[in-house]
């Protein structure tokens, strides 16, 4: 009852930027693993969607083989097989991603296409593939969290 009594006391002292310092710590608080469950999924969406466009059922559209000749036109690469590995890459990366596995592989491998397309496709598009690559560096940089295939694995090999 008596730490109440000080915890109220110590609460009416405090000055209103004391009172806004101590609601962001709350924010502290947010566990890592919903924040990489959160840029996992969502940017792994991003890029199945993009993917997605460039296939009919099991094979590379020709519009999106056009794509990669008229639009995208990425130098050193053959705009067939460059849509090919575009389509590959944005099924296989994301769904690895959904499903936590080779997660910071799978990150870095989207973030690298995400620089392709920044630097050679569309170099005005940076506030998107910022946000794109933040998603991508809280993955890389802290792991894909406990709601993932890769910690199951972990936890396997070290206990």
């Amino acid at each position: 009852m008596q730490n109440q009594m000080m915890t109220a006391a110590t609460a009416e002292r405090e000055t209103l930027p004391q009172r806004f310092y101590s609601g962001l710590k709350l924010l502290d608080r947010i566990p890592h693993d919903l924040i990489a469950l959160i840029a996992r999924l969502s940017i792994a969406a991003v890029f199945w969607q993009s993917g997605q466009t460039k296939v009919d059922g099991w094979h590379v559209t020709d519009n999106a083989v056009y794509l990669f000749q008229t639009e995208y036109k990425l130098p050193l690469v053959d705009p067939w097989i460059a849509a090919h590995i575009a389509a590959f890459s944005e099924h296989f990366f994301p769904f690895l991603l959904a499903i936590g596995l080779a997660s910071r592989l799978s990150a870095l491998a989207l973030l690298g296409m995400t620089l392709v397309i920044e630097i050679f496709v569309y170099p005005d598009a940076w506030p998107t593939h910022g946000t794109w690559a933040t998603c991508f560096l809280v993955i890389i940089a802290g792991g894909p969290g406990r709601i993932a295939l890769d910690h199951l694995i972990a936890r396997r090999f070290t206990h």
